[in-house]
């Protein structure tokens, strides 16, 4: 459910197949700033969670629990409707569809959404702990994926289409 007068907060995490520094993932490295760009020039952004803010990094130094190939993309959107048009309308949707690629399939739900009030900017750990809320209690207005969002349709067309939710 979209919630009036508050934001989206959403977590994504990953491991990457191989090091930041690797020719294996240089292809998702050298797009970070890209991606990253988009999502920031994108029409409903609010704030996304930084590394150094050195060129192609992106926010790998963000990594969880001390492994460097674990990276996070924390974000905060104005509603469901301007992450889910990011998501799936621009070019980070061919990244998205790439995934495989350059990063390990996780056997755990890796991808978390929470409301969070205006002019909040969580902390990677707040993230974490939506997501391991997610992970043991299944979704609920304290941490969701896209299904629980009434209004979202863009995640449920390509999960037709193929991708993941």
């Amino acid at each position: 459910m979209d919630q009036a007068g508050q934001h989206l907060a959403q977590l994504n995490i990953g491991r990457l197949v191989a090091p930041v520094d690797d020719p294996r993932v240089a292809a998702f490295m050298d797009a970070l700033d890209l991606v990253n760009g988009i999502g920031k020039r994108s029409a409903g952004f609010v704030w996304m969670m930084e590394g150094s803010g050195a060129p192609g990094t992106g926010n790998t130094e963000n990594c969880i629990a001390g492994d460097p190939r674990f990276v996070a993309n924390l974000t905060v959107w104005e509603d469901a409707a301007a992450l889910e048009n990011f998501v799936w309308n621009t070019v980070h949707r061919q990244f998205y569809a790439r995934r495989a690629d350059w990063f390990e399939v996780m056997g755990d739900q890796h991808f978390v959404m929470w409301h969070i009030p205006v002019g909040h900017r969580p902390s990677l750990d707040e993230g974490l702990a939506r997501l391991a809320d997610l992970r043991r209690d299944g979704p609920s207005e304290r941490a969701f994926g896209w299904a629980w969002l009434e209004t979202a349709q863009a995640w449920r067309d390509q999960r037709c289409a193929g991708a993941e939710g």
